[in-house]
């Protein structure tokens, strides 16, 4: 093997060593601690995987988009505002499919706006998803009336509020069915990202956008199409939140967009474009599970896991700049 092969393995191969090592010493402190490890049961880890549901089907999105150079830090409060639509459209008597869509429909217009803003302005993304991150927060608050919004169990049917629920009648082999729709997710962005000529256009975008136009590919629709797709997949998580609370709530998404992006970079994607990949993202988020989840067990405060996240955060982009340096 080459040393340029085994780079390339140890690179694609090192979230998942991550993971183990995050997992085995939680586990092991937990375990000195307390004479046991209740952090690695099933009922952790289904608990630990119906609250990461919103997280990682957003970053299935954040993964498209980061891979294509840009980045999108309205990510949480779009989230925020296609739980609020889906709740405001059950309250006023729609059915839950027909919400489910409205929210999803919510995140893929936001999703185009942020992309025709960015392509058309010229602007970087940082700077317009900032701003977009306040417009979509007022509009959750307006939908809202400034307030949570909640439907009434009534209108609220059985497939939709047990997508996030781990209790016995709601799993589906053992885990929550929300678990088999990011799975499903997950597969449909990988081959939309390996095996589609979208897919090669926007990993040639993220690498080098003067080359990429010289070759012939629409910077410009490609990254529309990407934050539209990204925003799409930031609906469908919509739908999820939605099902963890059973209201929308248009302050919710505050702050996750930390989350968001973290699971994309710890899981191998690069903030400066032309790499990611689905399961790598799905690897990242369940380290940041894995750090609230052991974090918790283990009795650390909020703000110590929000340090201990950071670090890892600051650790994976510095990997990443390090990787790219050495051409690896």
């Amino acid at each position: 093997m080459t040393t340029a092969s085994l780079r390339s393995v140890l690179a694609a191969a090192g979230p998942a060593l991550a993971l183990v090592g995050i997992v085995a010493g939680f586990a092991f402190f937990d375990w000195q601690q307390d004479g046991e490890s209740t952090f690695l049961t099933l009922r952790n880890l289904r608990v630990a995987i119906g609250d990461a549901l919103p997280v990682a089907v957003a970053a299935l999105g954040m993964t498209v988009i980061i891979a294509a150079g840009g980045i999108d830090l309205s990510a949480g409060t779009m989230l925020a505002l296609c739980a609020v639509v889906l709740a405001a459209a059950l309250k006023a008597g729609c059915s839950a499919g027909t919400a489910a869509l409205l929210a999803v429909a919510c995140g893929a217009a936001c999703g185009a706006l942020n992309g025709v803003l960015i392509a058309s302005l010229g602007v970087v993304p940082f700077v317009v998803t900032l701003g977009t991150l306040g417009a979509f927060e007022g509009a959750a608050k307006i939908v809202a009336d400034e307030t949570t919004v909640r439907p009434g169990r009534d209108a609220i049917p059985d497939w939709l509020g047990r997508l996030t629920s781990i209790q016995g009648d709601s799993l589906v082999l053992g885990l929550p069915p929300g678990a088999w729709v990011l799975l499903v997710l997950a597969l449909a962005v990988a081959a939309v990202l390996r095996l589609t000529v979208f897919g090669r256009h926007l990993y040639a975008v993220g690498s080098n956008e003067k080359t990429a136009r010289l070759c012939g590919v629409s910077v410009g629709w490609t990254k529309v199409a990407v934050y539209a797709l990204g925003g799409l997949l930031t609906g469908a998580a919509g739908v999820m939140q939605f099902a963890q609370l059973n209201a929308g709530n248009p302050t919710s998404g505050l702050g996750m967009e930390l989350k968001i992006i973290a699971a994309v970079v710890i899981g191998g994607g690069s903030l400066a474009g032309g790499r990611g990949g689905a399961f790598g993202t799905l690897t990242g988020v369940a380290i940041v599970s894995a750090i609230e989840s052991g974090g918790f067990q283990l009795g650390w405060s909020n703000p110590v896991q929000q340090i201990a996240l950071g670090a890892i955060i600051v650790a994976a982009v510095a990997a990443d700049r390090a990787r790219a340096r050495s051409g690896g």
